[in-house]
């Protein structure tokens, strides 16, 4: 039940990080264009991506972790002293293969800010916290 818990919240937190990433990044672009934006209009954003993009980015995200957890663990029972850094590091690159491997095979970037550099590494900052989630929910406590 704890493996449970753990994916589906490690899954919620890098949606909701990973969308607030993208409506920032996105509004970064129109900000460099000239354009002024308001707080609430960047929080109004952030919650339209985070209601709009539950049809398409929350499945890819719940696949990529469904590869990328196992993945991980499979690494950590090897070295099981390495288990926070291996989740995390699994929650990184499962986000940030997404896109790569959307841009290699359709020729598209799905999510515009992750053309950047930091629009990519943000989205494997909101995998990353995936996964400590992830490795917080499931480390058994110590009595």
């Amino acid at each position: 039940m704890r493996i449970i818990l753990g994916y589906v919240a490690a899954v919620l937190a890098a949606y909701l990080i990973g969308c607030i990433a993208i409506s920032q990044g996105n509004i970064a672009a129109v900000v460099g264009m000239g354009f002024e934006v308001t707080f609430s209009q960047r929080l109004e954003s952030a919650q339209h991506d985070v209601l709009s993009m539950t049809a398409l980015y929350l499945p890819i995200i719940s696949v990529s972790f469904l590869i990328a957890l196992p993945a991980a663990a499979l690494v950590i029972k090897r070295y099981p002293n390495l288990r926070r850094l291996g989740f995390v590091l699994g929650g990184f690159v499962a986000l940030v293969a997404i896109h790569l491997i959307i841009k290699q095979v359709f020729g598209i970037s799905g999510i515009a800010p992750t053309r950047t550099i930091m629009g990519l590494v943000m989205q494997g900052v909101a995998g990353a916290f995936g996964g400590y989630c992830y490795y917080r929910l499931t480390t058994p406590k110590l009595a």
